[in-house]
């Protein structure tokens, strides 16, 4: 009977042993997400427009998520190298990216080898934010797009436009004028980055620019520049008074840089989708939605891990029949 007995305790000993392994094992698979800091990777550097949004947004996902999440500046090729890291990053939700118009909709197009593909090698969370593409000009110039524009007709190669540069989201938004208005002669003068052009268009050395809404309206509201336009569906609430381009007579002209999450393609979906939740959360934030106001961004309130893959095609197809049309010229290497 003791042998028995001893026997009997032995078998239990083992099976409450692998009990409490396969416990283990299962605890393990479902370990909780997230349990550490999360990284989040802005591929331009500090101060800008994209830093300065995506710091907002961290603050407000650190507490949602019972984890800090820690921005990380990792700038240089117009967003590129930043981008193609999160790209072979871990798909774990422990490295996310901030991605624009420049990282997702024009690198992939100007750029030979930008070092990622913008749809399959992310996981889209959401689209927080857009700013459109303002057209500017001297305060001696029309004061509105269709006096621009009849002007320029009346004057074909004499006059210029400023950008940040060829190949950038100004550039390619320029040339689209161009198509639209049925081939406007304009030279364009191309600035390394959208600063100096907006200096150069201040100091009247250029006549117009096409610049970010968010780097002109100061300008504009001090008399310094006129915004005669955004290529935006809206108007800015940041300046009411300034017509979108479909109110200035060019409709269906839409043209934004945007800010938008992205994690590592193969990301697990219960990771997505709990990022997705947390963001949806900040996006409502009254705090959140007046800090993009301050920046004049416009909030974004539909997007989804489910539209994003067609929101970036969109955009990716829009600037590819651009740079076709004008023979691929915003090519940069």
């Amino acid at each position: 009977m003791m042998i028995r007995d001893a026997g009997l305790r032995f078998k239990f000993g083992i099976a409450v042993g692998l009990a409490a392994a396969m416990l283990s094992v299962s605890s393990f698979g479902q370990s909780k997400y997230p349990e550490r800091a999360i990284r989040m990777v802005v591929p331009f550097a500090p101060g800008g427009n994209t830093d300065v949004v995506t710091r907002i947004y961290a603050a407000k996902m650190t507490p949602l998520l019972g984890q800090q999440m820690l921005v990380d500046n990792k700038a240089g090729a117009d967003g590129a190298i930043g981008s193609a890291e999160v790209a072979r990053a871990k798909p774990d939700g422990y490295t996310l990216l901030m991605g624009t118009a420049s990282t997702h909709s024009i690198n992939p197009l100007t750029m030979d080898k930008p070092g990622y593909d913008p749809v399959k090698d992310f996981a889209g969370i959401a689209v927080l934010s857009t700013t459109p593409i303002a057209i500017a000009v001297h305060p001696t110039l029309p004061k509105t797009l269709q006096e621009l524009i009849k002007r320029v007709k009346a004057n074909p190669g004499k006059y210029s436009y400023g950008s940040a540069g060829v190949g950038s989201l100004n550039h390619l938004t320029g040339e689209l004028f161009k198509i639209v208005t049925g081939g406007l002669d304009i030279v364009h003068v191309a600035y390394k980055g959208g600063g100096p052009s907006v200096r150069d268009l201040i100091a009247g050395q250029i006549p117009t620019a096409f610049v970010t809404f968010s780097s002109a309206v100061v300008f504009h509201r001090n008399g310094r520049l006129r915004i005669l336009a955004v290529f935006s569906n809206k108007r800015s609430q940041a300046a009411p008074d300034i017509p979108t381009s479909a109110e200035a007579g060019l409709p269906g002209v839409l043209a934004y840089t945007y800010t938008a999450v992205l994690a590592p393609a193969g990301t697990p979906k219960a990771i997505v989708d709990q990022l997705y939740r947390a963001t949806s959360k900040v996006v409502a934030d009254s705090g959140f939605q007046k800090s993009l106001f301050d920046q004049t961004a416009d909030l974004v309130t539909d997007s989804n891990p489910g539209n994003m893959t067609h929101f970036l095609n969109e955009e990716i197809e829009k600037w590819a029949g651009v740079l076709k049309a004008i023979g691929g010229k915003g090519k940069v290497h």
